[in-house]
This record gives C-alpha cells, structure tokens and sequence, in this order.
C-alpha cells in the first residue's frame, strides 16, 4: 500500500465524515442501544400505567427478547458479553413487563446464567446474594435491589435488608458533603433522593428516626426538582432518569416536574427498534473528535460558511456560569449539546483544541480558550493529574486522576500557551506550573512496559477488562503533537520524548499477528483501536502502520465495538468512533 492508496482511502473517508454532519452543522453521532437502559426505560412506563405507554413498552420488551444472549444473560450493547447487573435489570424488566408469559422462557433462561454465577433469585436469598456480590459498591445493588422490589421479584417486606440512602444529606451544603462520605455525590444525587425515598417508604417504620426522616422528603424533592435540566434527563442518561422516576412513582409520587418531565425524556429517547441508548448522545465529543481528526484538512473539507457555523457551535456550549447540577465553575464544556450535560476534563481540552484548529484570531475564540485553560488548572488534582468531573480525593471514577485526560488537558494547555500571544502573564504562569504537574503525572503513571491506562474506555476480551492500548495511544497521540509546538522548554521537552518513545515500544510489540490491534496482544482487533495505534505510530514505525492499514482495509465495514464505558462502568460503543479514528490514522501517515 502506497501514498496513492492511502490518499484515496483518506479522501473518501472525508467525504463520509462531511456526510455524517447533521443539519445544524456538527455531529451527533450515535450510541449504541442499551438492555440496561431499555430495562429501566420500560419499567418507569409502566409502573406509570399511562395506557397510551403501552406500544413503547411493548416496543422494548421485544426488543430486550430479541437481543438475549446465546448463554442466557444479557450485556450492556447487542455486541456485549453478559454481565450481572444488566442481566438482572433485564430479568426484572422483562418479568414485570411481560404479557401472556411471552418472557417465560428468557426469564428461565436468565436464572440458569444467574445461578452460574452465583446469584440465586429465590426470595430468601437474593438480597443477600447481591449484596454479597456487590460488596460496600452500591452504585449497582441497591437500585437493582429497590427495582427488583418494585417489580415483585422479591419480597415487599425485604427492603428492610437492603441498604438505606441518606436522601436527607443531600439538602446540606455541597462543602460538607466530605464530612458524611459523600464523595462526588452531585453526579448520584438523583438517585440517591429517588432511590432513598423509596426505601424508606418501602420499609413503613412507625420508629422515631423513620418518622424524623419522612419530614425530608418533601424538601428533598424540591431540590431534585431545581436540578432537572430543561430536557428533564438528569445528565441526558437514561438508568439514572428511569431509576429516579420508577422510585418515585413506587413513593406515591408521581406528580412532580421530576416524574413528569423525566417520563416524556424517556419516551423520546426510544429508538425506532424498541430500544433505548445508555445517553441522548456524545455530539460535543464526536464533534471536536471529528475536527481533529481532520487537523489542518478541515478547511479543505468545509466551506467558510460551515466553517463559521462550527465555531459558533462550540463556542456556544461553553458553560459562562456556575452549572446548576454539580457547582462547575464557568469555563468548561461537557459532552453534548443538549440541556443535562455537565463540563468535563475530556470535553473541555477538546474543545480548546478544536478552536485552536479553526483559530482566526478573534476576540470570542481568544477568551473562550483563555477561561477554558483556567478552568482546568482549577479542575487538577493534588497529584498532578486530571480528574473527570471534579477535584477530589482520587478514589471514585469521577474525582480520579487518569492518564488520557492528563494527556489531553497537558496538550490543549500547551498549545495554548504556544499559540496566544496575547494571554496574561498570571495565566501564562499558571499554565506552565499545571503543564509540568501534569507531564511528572504522567511520567509516574506510565507502566514499566511503557503502557497508560484510560479511565472511560476498556475492552471486554482483556482479562482485567481494562484497555492499554486505547490507553497508550491516545496518550502518545497528545505527546507527539505536544512535540510538534515550539517548546521552549528542553526539559520538559525531554521528559516527553523519553515517555513517548516507551509508549511506542509498548504498541509495536503488542500489534497482533493480522496488523491489528486490540485492548492488548493477542486480543481480537478493533477498528478504533488499530486506527488509533497507527495515528500514534505514524511518524514511528511505517512497517507496523502499514500493515495495521491493510487490516483495516480488509475491515473497513466501519462495525463500531463497545470499548467505551459510561458512568457506572457500563458498555458502550459509538458508531463515529471507527470512522474518525481510521479518518485521523490515514491524515497521520499522509504527513508523516
């Protein structure tokens, strides 16, 4: 394969990513549907009893039937192996859901693959058995626990033996949630009121405490209500909308904003196939992915109109207050239009660097990349590195420093400082004490084999589930282009490239047989994971690129796989992901 072919490769996937670009001049992208999402979906409508419901929830359940898998269980996406919390949401939804029995045999089927893996569903022991199989993790038990109550697969009276929420907690001061363990608890905030009154409820105490306790819920739902966003899906995310909405209906609560918006959210998320997405979509992400894919290509691929309209797009998300869910200070972006989203350590470097490729120069652009940098100096941990969502302790996925999004925000910071001459000293200064925090955060996350892991992405075929290759590259990706500016800095620039020539041994050794690459070697190749190993390895190894190209050459068919994984360790894939990634690996070698 030579420059000709690739050019041409290249040059029709431009065309197919300009064709993928919706009406209002970006990209939307789409999500894989979601078993779990559609179980909990189903459920909310139909505790609701709304008759005009009934063709959506039979809708979904058909689908949920159609999608079981060959072993029994059910995942996460149609493509995902089966796991435990989405095969009992499942077995929930489809045996409260089910009319004239046609679930019976999924459900007998369902209990077989649950007592493989040791959860049994007789009324006796199934609180225990989940609970056990959780441990002190309950982000999944209880709410599967509250909706396996809600739908009559255990017992009324054994909400007693599952564990009580602190609903109440919640109408204290967000600067003291630290003091009662309450780590990060504005992202689970709806549940934890949704899910904590229901258990209360469910439990019918006539105690003092419980009585004590009744006199917050009302207050408590009036602060979950303040925190509904305007398309009424609490972070655009389907479980935690269903799982608030069902808990209050069981709570005789079901004419609030909180039920009624969050049920028409629910409704018109359902795909045309019956299912549901784990989230409305990713367009922010998918969209500066799209940009950067392309680098300097863009303006040869969009007129200046289309041009002036994606500026304008991402300029207008940028949050200019305090976010309403979470306390967020301005200056951040989060991963999609729409109203329930919340600004991100991934989102946010990703739109600076998006600008800086489209720059002209404007005042807008200048001040919006200028608050997007502050914004993540603020964001940085103690330890140097980048958490998602908030400073924090660094023990939960959404305080937790991580190797790609360090990588990411070190890029955006770095090149900002390269290429604003106007930016203020006090911010030049700032940025290049985060800039070194985040490259001594790097170096001591780097793995002696030279790999990075990412925090949201995995590969369900590795044995830790985890997903170094991803990982690596993308955090080479960042250093290579970091290399690529004018540092001023031989230090840091000698850091980097010690680092990135570490990164590079890593995913040579570990491209498969095939050119390929998957989580790690020997693991069945992606689409997303070989283009992006070849846009790491671009400038490195022509032999190894090469041979990954011809690969996904045979492999074009642009099949998305579900390395991606949502806030509650959940499954995804991302039907733009093959496209942009195979986009970006061609643009690389082009140039190299």
């Amino acid at each position: 394969m030579n420059n000709t072919n690739i050019a041409d490769i290249y040059s029709g996937l431009c065309i197919r990513l300009k064709s993928e670009m919706n009406s209002e001049g970006f990209w939307t992208g789409e999500l894989s549907s979601s078993a779990l999402s559609t179980a909990v979906a189903i459920t909310a409508l139909k505790i609701n009893g709304n008759p005009d419901d009934c063709k959506i929830i039979n809708d979904g359940l058909e689908w949920l039937l159609r999608i079981i898998n060959d072993d029994g269980g059910f995942g996460d996406t149609p493509e995902s192996l089966s796991n435990v919390s989405t095969t009992l949401l499942s077995y929930a939804a489809i045996n409260y859901c089910q009319t004239n029995g046609n679930g019976a045999e999924s459900i007998k089927r369902m209990k077989e693959w649950l007592a493989l893996n040791g959860i049994y569903l007789d009324p006796e022991s199934i609180t225990k058995s989940i609970l056990r199989f959780y441990g002190k993790d309950y982000t999944f038990s209880v709410p599967i626990l509250a909706m396996l109550n809600i739908c009559n697969v255990i017992q009324r009276e054994s909400a007693r033996h599952i564990p009580g929420l602190p609903f109440e907690l919640t109408l204290l001061p967000q600067s003291l949630y630290r003091f009662f363990n309450l780590r990060v608890v504005s992202y689970a905030l709806p549940a934890l009121i949704g899910v904590g009154i229901f258990l209360l409820k469910q439990r019918n105490s006539k105690n003092p405490v419980s009585f004590l306790r009744s006199l917050f819920i009302k207050p408590s739902i009036d602060r979950l209500n303040s925190l509904l966003p305007e398309s009424g899906g609490f972070l655009e995310a389907i479980p935690l909308t269903g799982f608030v909405a069902l808990c209050l209906i069981a709570s005789n609560r079901p004419d609030n904003k909180t039920v009624t918006k969050g049920l028409e959210f629910l409704r018109l998320q359902q795909r045309k196939e019956g299912g549901w997405p784990i989230d409305t979509d990713l367009s922010t992400w998918v969209t500066t992915l799209t940009i950067k894919a392309l680098g300097k290509d863009l303006r040869k691929n969009l007129d200046e109109e289309q041009a002036g309209r994606l500026r304008k797009h991402i300029l207008a998300l940028q949050y200019k207050s305090v976010h309403p869910f979470n306390g967020a200070k301005p200056g951040g972006w989060g991963w999609t239009s729409h109203s329930g989203s919340v600004p991100d350590a991934d989102d946010t470097p990703g739109a600076i660097l998006a600008l800086l490729e489209m720059f002209t120069g404007s005042e807008d652009e200048i001040n919006a990349i200028l608050l997007g940098c502050e914004w993540l100096t603020e964001l940085q941990n103690k330890d140097g590195g980048f958490p998602t969502f908030c400073k924090g302790w660094g023990r939960l996925p959404f305080d937790k420093s991580c190797a790609d999004l360090t990588g990411h925000a070190l890029l955006a910071m770095l090149k900002s400082l390269c290429e604003i001459d106007s930016m203020p000293a006090a911010l030049r200064k700032r940025l290049t004490i985060s800039i070194n925090k985040a490259a001594t955060y790097l170096e001591k996350q780097q793995i002696k084999n030279g790999s990075w892991l990412p925090l949201w992405f995995g590969n369900q075929l590795t044995e830790t589930k985890s997903n170094p290759v991803y990982g690596t590259a993308k955090v080479s990706i960042y250093l290579s282009d970091c290399l690529n500016l004018n540092l001023p800095d031989e230090k840091l620039k000698n850091n980097l490239s010690v680092m990135l020539e570490k990164a590079h041994a890593y995913l040579i050794v570990n491209q498969n047989t095939d050119g390929s690459w998957g989580g790690e070697k020997d693991v069945e190749g992606t689409i997303e994971e070989t283009s992006l190993a070849i846009s790491a390895l671009a400038a490195k190894d022509e032999t190894a690129c090469l041979n990954g190209l011809q690969w996904l050459d045979r492999n074009s068919g642009m099949k998305a796989s579900p390395i991606g994984l949502y806030f509650a360790m959940l499954w995804y894939d991302e039907k733009m992901y093959p496209m942009i990634y195979y986009t970006e690996a061609c643009r690389r070698l082009l140039i190299k």
